[in-house]
């Protein structure tokens, strides 16, 4: 994997001129070790122990000590710069609020506020990718000098604020709690109920409703209510359980889908670790969660609706289509035009594997955000394509995802704890939670692009890499073998990518999925889709 594609995709694209110009740097270190090669000769008196290079040879990687420290200068003055301008803007922004402004006023204020915010988040990410990046190329100099380049250049490294200082976090965290503080506006408390605050019955009745009202529900209290999304031939409602955390002050409506596809689970119990964690009387706004959106395919263990239509095909879906089709119309009308932004919890299909993954727009910089806050161990650019509720919603303005958590049909605790930090890594940078964005235990690859290996032919099928592996252009991928036993064909990897999920089935028919290869390229394409949603 080349590094300087991940910087490069990774990086804030009006800040790019100010990141560590890694594709500079390994250039010239690998001109440097070539001229050190060249003229290589006795052993140096006073060399690295036991290098064995000649007289001058450290000499020659003088050039690339000078730029990569130039290049430090140079990342450095850039934080100082937006450093320094945050902590101004913070402290003028501070002294600006009057509790009694106007609401013309209180509005410039918030818009203003939101905007040192965004300064804030991009000032983190710009500061730990370089951080990254410094370490990533010493270590990569240490390889091909041989000269012990880490130990002598990261302490100066260290010297710098923007690899020693945590002003930024600290700033970051201020301003979030001055925005909970200011920004929201309180809600009217609701009555209490006659059983008293917090106290939840074993067996709730829950109403049902046709339609998703978030004004009708108390605040600073967890609720659940089911919504009637069609009729089965009884004429009895076909109903989908919904939760949700009203928060005691404004904020923002995230909603999250889980089980769309009916057999994909894992999503089920992220949503209820995050409303048992959940505290809705410090939530800033609103969280409502749909844990099984797809409850006729949920009930009969199948990925699609109950004549097998896969609803997230059909999305918007029509008033007066299929029964799929009204089903997912009135999904979109009654529950998801509520929300402002929306994650969709998926799985792999019935038969397959993946990675936790997460498909977004990388070229909106809300998506590409809320991707890299979710913690994946790989993240796919991809436009959404026609059909999806990821794309029905980003049409009407929605910033949505997909986040594909593991394998179907069961619950995995660890892609389920990971991806719950995910969420609630967006729930803080929203500030709608007061906890700060969790570390996340994967450093994502992010692909340009991704696309699936078909079977020409049936039989006896084994997909060889696993998920969340690199492979080259070249290597053995897959085989295919007769019933009888006897190998049929070979497949290999049209190009280096990394594995994003797979077919395990064995029994393979002509047309089949084998593989979900991520391909990283130098830019993000404009339109792209996997077909795969």
């Amino acid at each position: 994997m080349k590094f300087e594609q991940q910087l490069a995709l990774k990086s804030i694209p009006s800040w790019a001129t100010y990141y560590l110009n890694y594709k500079k740097l390994k250039a010239t270190l690998y001109s440097s070790a070539e001229a050190a090669q060249n003229e290589g000769s006795a052993p140096e008196a006073n060399g690295t122990a036991g290098s064995g290079h000649g007289p001058g040879h450290s000499e020659k990687f003088e050039g690339f000590r000078m730029l990569f420290l130039s290049e430090v200068e140079k990342v450095n003055k850039r934080y100082d710069e937006q450093e320094s301008s945050a902590r101004q803007k913070l402290k003028d922004l501070k002294a600006r609020w009057k509790a009694d402004m106007p609401d013309a006023d209180a509005d410039a204020w918030k818009a203003d506020f939101a905007k040192l915010l965004r300064q804030l988040e991009n000032l983190s990410d710009f500061t730990q990718t370089n951080i990254t990046a410094c370490r990533k190329i010493l270590k990569k100099a240490d390889k091909v000098a041989n000269l012990a380049m880490t130990r002598s250049l990261w302490p100066i490294v260290t010297t710098y604020r923007f690899a020693k200082s945590e002003s930024d976090e600290a700033l970051l965290h201020e301003a979030r709690s001055v925005w909970r503080k200011r920004a929201a506006t309180p809600l009217a408390a609701s009555p209490k109920s006659e059983q008293g605050a917090g106290i939840r019955r074993l067996t709730p009745s829950v109403a049902t409703v046709s339609e998703l009202d978030l004004s009708a529900f108390p605040v600073g209290q967890v609720s659940r209510v089911w919504v009637a999304l069609a009729e089965d031939g009884l004429g009895l409602p076909i109903r989908v359980p919904v939760i949700i955390a009203k928060g005691s002050t404004e904020g923002p409506v995230v909603g999250i889908t889980a089980a769309l596809h009916g057999n994909e689970l894992n999503g089920i119990p992220l949503i209820h670790r995050l409303f048992n964690e959940l505290s809705p009387e410090s939530l800033h706004g609103t969280l409502v969660a749909v844990p099984v959106a797809n409850s006729p395919g949920f009930l009969m263990s199948q990925r699609g609706y109950t004549d097998g239509t896969d609803l997230n095909r059909v999305m918007p879906g029509k008033p007066n289509g299929s029964s799929p089709q009204v089903y997912a119309y009135n999904l979109i009308h009654r529950i998801i035009r509520n929300f402002e932004y929306l994650l969709d919890l998926h799985t792999a299909s019935r038969g397959r594997v993946n990675s936790l993954y997460v498909r977004a727009n990388l070229l909106d910089p809300r998506t590409a955000r809320m991707a890299r806050l979710q913690n994946p161990q790989i993240i796919v650019h991809n436009t959404s394509p026609d059909g999806s509720l990821r794309g029905a919603a980003m049409q009407r303005g929605i910033p949505a995802i997909t986040v594909e958590i593991g394998d179907p049909s069961r619950f995995q605790k660890r892609f389920v704890k990971n991806a719950l930090i995910g969420v609630t890594n967006i729930l803080s940078q929203l500030r709608m939670i007061p906890d700060e964005a969790n570390t996340p235990e994967y450093d994502p690859v992010v692909c340009t692009r991704s696309f699936w290996i078909f079977a020409k032919s049936g039989g006896i099928l084994t997909v060889i890499p696993d998920v969340n592996t690199w492979v080259r252009a070249g290597d053995l991928i897959a085989t295919i073998h007769s019933v009888f036993g006897d190998l049929e064909e070979e497949y290999f990897a049209p190009q280096d990518g990394v594995i994003v999920g797979k077919h395990v089935d064995p029994v393979c028919q002509s047309g089949n999925r084998i593989l979900h290869l991520g391909v990283v390229e130098n830019e993000l394409p404009a339109v792209v889709d996997d077909g795969h949603m």
